[in-house]
């Protein structure tokens, strides 16, 4: 496939320039308007039909060609994060965020950039027959844009008999694709536990009772959950990410509170870590003499690759790409993503893109990352590619 990676190269400079304005003009969850308006503009004017405003500030262009009647759906993400941006090598990089605080730290400008690439080729050159549904999502960052979008009718307004979406992945070498069938990233879910005892004097401990003590405790005790409750051949993570109590040392205060995020990678051990650590803080806080109040907040559902779609996408990597360049079955990974919420109502696939395992290259998240912009040509012929295959008439 060779010629459709060349083909996609000799005009990927005008995504590069594209994916490096997103980058210079970040955008928060739900707050994505000027990207959506440049990636609908984009789309009406290669003859896409576009529906904006879908969950807030997404973005759906549909082609319809030919007799077919299967419907396929390709997803991307837009926002940004709230991070300062890193100056670059030689004193910065000449696409640096021109917002203070905010950069794209974990590509989806990258994820754009592809997916338009993809877009354009589709529609002027694309061999395939049927309703290709291009989806452009915002707020994946925590923001649940996916159920948002859902929520608006995407899957009832567009229906797609598979949907898939892709991300980069820094430490994988570029352009290196990886698939992994099942449980590929995990649930999020937060918790934040109040433990209220009586306040006193740090000079007479005994007439107070001391929440400080039993948040240390039950800190401590947390950590059993996953080393002796959760099968050792599943995955779980259970991270106290901070304990705010007091402000003297000589004040024993009224009140600890601990905020924990908390990971699995099967359905089932994300409900036996909810029962055990709301058991465990009633317990510590029983055996403390103070109450414990625990807040839980459901987050990303786990990501679960649907088997047929997941050879599917492996097939079509390795004719594009060949055997040295795919990953048949990567490693799961603790992080989370929203489109495991779309993936839970129609079959598909989370494909990984490495962003390359060079010194230096910053995983995703962090001030000094960039998208590899070499990426956008090997990521929008995936796409093509894809298309072309699913897409044939019945």
């Amino acid at each position: 496939m060779t010629y459709l990676l060349e083909a996609l190269h000799a005009r990927v400079g005008e995504f590069v320039a594209l994916r490096r304005d997103i980058h210079q003009h970040p955008e928060l969850a739900f707050e994505e308007h000027r990207t959506a308006a440049l990636v609908a503009s984009k789309l009406e004017g290669w003859g896409y039909a576009v529906t904006r405003g879908l969950g807030g500030t997404g973005v759906v262009g549909q082609l319809v060609r030919g007799q077919g009647t299967r419907r396929l759906g390709l997803r991307a993400d837009m926002d940004a994060l709230p991070i300062q941006e890193a100056p670059g090598e030689a004193g910065g990089r000449a696409w640096t965020s021109q917002r203070p605080g905010l950069m794209h730290a974990c590509g989806h400008d990258g994820h754009t950039a592809m997916l338009l690439a993809a877009a354009r080729r589709l529609a002027e050159d694309g061999a395939f027959e049927g309703t290709l549904n291009l989806v452009f999502q915002p707020a994946e960052e925590g923001g649940g844009g996916a159920l948002r979008m859902m929520d608006d009718g995407l899957f009832e307004r567009f229906p797609c008999d598979a949907v898939f979406a892709m991300h980069n992945m820094p430490g994988v070498p570029q352009g290196q694709l990886v698939l992994r069938e099942g449980a590929a990233m995990a649930s999020s879910d937060y918790a934040t536990i109040t433990l209220t005892g009586t306040g006193g004097h740090g000079a007479m401990p005994h007439l107070a009772a001391d929440p400080v003590v039993a948040a240390a405790s039950l800190v401590m005790a947390l950590q059993t959950v996953v080393s002796r409750n959760v099968d050792p051949l599943q995955a779980a993570v259970v991270t106290v990410g901070a304990l705010h109590a007091g402000q003297a040392n000589n004040v024993i205060p009224a009140a600890a509170t601990l905020e924990l995020s908390v990971r699995a990678l099967d359905r089932d051990v994300r409900e036996l870590l909810e029962r055990r650590i709301r058991a465990l803080a009633a317990a510590q806080a029983q055996s403390f003499g103070v109450q414990a109040d625990v807040a839980w907040r459901r987050g990303y559902a786990v990501l679960v690759n649907t088997p047929a779609e997941t050879a599917f996408a492996r097939a079509v990597a390795l004719e594009l790409l060949g055997e040295e360049r795919v990953t048949l079955q990567g490693p799961p990974l603790t992080g989370s993503e929203d489109f495991a919420f779309m993936l839970e109502r129609v079959p598909g696939a989370y494909v990984l893109i490495g962003n390359g395992n060079a010194p230096g290259n910053c995983m995703v998240h962090h001030p000094g990352y960039d998208f590899n912009d070499d990426n956008i040509a090997v990521g929008s012929a995936f796409w093509v590619r894809l298309a072309e295959r699913f897409l044939v008439r019945d």
